[in-house]
């Protein structure tokens, strides 16, 4: 469990770990459903991909070549909404 500190803005931070514990990185979003009994639910929000980003991400220069065994790994994981790289 984590304790986390409301600031004067209403606002709180997820620590690190939590973070890493969603699978979330900086710049993506997260969901929070309400309960009737008080409590929260925080999930990583779903991520749109699209295939000319996926694409994309496989051209850039500097980047290592990857083998059809990975395409597919990273394709699969996608349709599946998991983060790719």
């Amino acid at each position: 469990m984590a304790t986390l500190t409301v600031t004067t803005k209403g606002q709180i931070t997820l620590k690190q770990e939590l973070l890493r514990h969603l699978n979330v990185a900086p710049g993506q979003k997260v969901e929070v459903d309400k309960l009737s009994d008080g409590w929260l639910v925080v999930r990583p929000a779903a991520q749109k991909h699209s295939i000319r980003g996926f694409s994309g991400l496989l051209a850039k220069k500097g980047t290592p070549r990857y083998t059809i065994a990975q395409i597919k790994k990273f394709t699969e994981e996608a349709w599946a909404g998991k983060r790719v790289c």
